[in-house]
């Protein structure tokens, strides 16, 4: 007994140092998602998934068919929020339609009904909304949806494009994913410009990763602000080649990944990037799966992800 008793206040002594190991219990791990669509946009939402946020595989079927507007979804969008539900935004038109589509699940299998969001039902002459895209604001503590459009009655600087064509940056906001606020136009950069994501690096330190949308630039820029709703800097010069888009950008180590539809060569793209001025190249590193259209990077749990390949 005397014996069991010293071993004992010996581990117990060496466990108190850390020498005496107890086993562990095998934290949940997440999984990187990225929500897809197909061409012509009519099947619905899919999805992608990956372990290290670089090689990506699909998993297999469509998880919500889209009802709203001219029956497509395009853009996808997803943000966990803090209730831990999964919340979804789409396009639903490619033009004439001045809202965008809005569901949430708990589990990426089961929605909620689809509602259409009338973003820009206020704002007379709007052509269209596009990709809408979250972000969550923490100093302020509300979701953006950041989405294009065209009003040809606000007379912005036309370049080469046509009115109907001429797009800028908008946003509405919510804090409850039931109301939404009025839309506010977040960025005239001179030139027509859609597929606006954030990225906020620190405290008074937010980067917009956007698509410069005039003939013949087609391209991939960044600005920078103090504030999620701004003033954003002029726009950076190119950091892609011609005819990108979509681009979603997830934080891997101390680097920053940007991922980018590059249609024109009909391959999935991506670079990247400590500063958000210099970049590297990673599309020879990168896998994607053929047919992906862009959409954006958020996590899942790993028992999420399960049941999604089980089915």
């Amino acid at each position: 007994m005397k014996t069991l008793t010293r071993i004992g206040v010996a581990c117990a002594l060496l466990l108190s140092l850390g020498a005496c190991k107890q086993p562990k219990t095998e934290n949940p791990k997440d999984f990187f998602m990225f929500t897809s669509f197909h061409e012509p946009a009519t099947e619905g939402l899919r999805y992608l998934y990956s372990e290290d946020g670089i090689h990506w595989d699909s998993i297999e079927g469509t998880w919500l068919k889209p009802v709203l507007g001219d029956s497509i979804l395009r853009d996808p969008s997803m943000i966990v929020g803090k209730d831990s539900t999964f919340h979804l935004v789409w396009t639903i038109s490619w033009r004439g339609n001045t809202g965008f589509g809005y569901a949430s699940s708990e589990d990426l299998i089961h929605w909620s009904e689809q509602r259409r969001i009338p973003a820009m039902d206020s704002v007379a002459s709007t052509v269209n909304v596009w990709a809408p895209e979250w972000f969550y604001d923490d100093a302020k503590d509300q979701y953006m949806i950041i989405y294009s459009s065209c009003v040809p009655d606000k007379k912005f600087a036309l370049g080469v494009e046509d009115e109907n064509n001429n797009h800028r940056l908008y946003y509405v906001t919510t804090k409850d994913f039931d109301t939404f606020s009025e839309p506010k136009l977040l960025y005239d950069p001179g030139f027509s410009c859609i597929d606006a994501t954030i990225v906020k690096r620190g405290p008074q330190d937010y980067v917009m990763v956007l698509k410069d949308n005039t003939r013949p630039n087609r391209n991939l820029k960044v600005a920078f602000a103090k504030d999620a709703e701004g003033p954003y800097s002029e726009a950076s010069e190119p950091f892609t080649g011609f005819l990108v888009e979509g681009p979603t950008t997830v934080k891997l180590g101390d680097d920053y990944f940007i991922y980018f539809d590059d249609y024109n060569n009909h391959i999935y793209g991506a670079v990247k990037t400590r500063d958000f001025v210099n970049f590297t190249s990673m599309t020879d590193s990168v896998s994607i799966p053929k047919g992906h259209k862009h959409g954006t990077i958020f996590k899942a749990p790993e028992s999420v992800v399960k049941e999604l390949l089980k089915k």
